[in-house]
């Protein structure tokens, strides 16, 4: 059985090397994984996947969401797949040979998750830009439409918010990874950002989330090994 700090993913969305150094020093041994994004890793590179893995016992889930030609994306992931991570993403996008590309670049080092929509994506975002009526009235069913596709194309997984996690895991089936973000807890409600389909730790949990990335709730915590802890034990609960 998994411990329940293993279904965390801190959310590495710092500016700096050092700023990374002092929160995985901080959390290394009260999450699963770090979360490396685009900012800090175009900003600091190979080098932060390679402190990570040696501090401590947590991963990383590097998350550049490529989107771009196959042959391009299966290039990318070869890169990545040198570099010692156990998630990498790619988004769903438009065709699914890019996400075919993905995972034939991965060489199987390391487990592709497709981005389904982005938590910071509401019904109106998808109207204006074009997509079909039952698309925009139920985000769900694009959701389920894009984790079928990235299923099919051999995915480990997919990204998707927790309302989505339950259906995705009835559809294709408790084996197929699901990995939440836009988690709020509870005690971190009320504070404003551009997060829209949120859930809790423990909700996203019961529903079939497989990993939570979590972020500003721990970060900006005035303890932050503290928040961890105390999203784990909300965890623990429904485990």
């Amino acid at each position: 059985m998994r411990a329940a700090k293993d279904y965390i993913i801190f959310a590495l969305d710092v500016a700096s090397m050092d700023e990374a150094r002092r929160y995985v020093g901080l959390l290394a041994n009260h999450v699963g994984l770090f979360k490396v994004g685009l900012e800090l890793f175009i900003r600091c590179g190979p080098q932060i996947v390679e402190f990570i893995n040696s501090t401590g016992t947590a991963g990383v889930f590097l998350d550049l969401k490529l989107h771009d030609i196959p042959a391009t994306v299966s290039r990318a992931m070869a890169a990545v797949s040198e570099l010692g991570v156990q998630f990498a993403t790619v988004h769903c996008g438009e065709t699914s040979k890019m996400l075919e590309a993905a995972v034939a670049g991965s060489r199987g080092r390391v487990r592709i998750l497709g981005v389904t929509v982005l938590t910071s994506v509401c019904a109106e975002d998808i109207r204006a830009a074009g997509y079909r009526p039952e698309f925009c009235t139920d985000l769900s069913a694009l959701v389920l439409k894009r984790a079928q596709m990235a299923c099919t194309a051999g995915c480990t997984g997919v990204v998707c918010s927790g309302l989505e996690a339950v259906k995705i895991k009835q559809q294709l089936g408790s084996g197929f990874i699901t990995v939440t973000p836009g988690i709020r807890p509870l005690w971190a409600a009320g504070k404003k950002d551009d997060q829209q389909r949120i859930a809790t730790p423990a909700g996203a949990v019961k529903s079939g989330s497989d990993y939570l990335v979590i972020g500003r709730p721990i970060r900006d915590a005035a303890d932050p090994r503290a928040a961890a802890r105390r999203v784990a034990e909300e965890i623990e609960a429904v485990i």
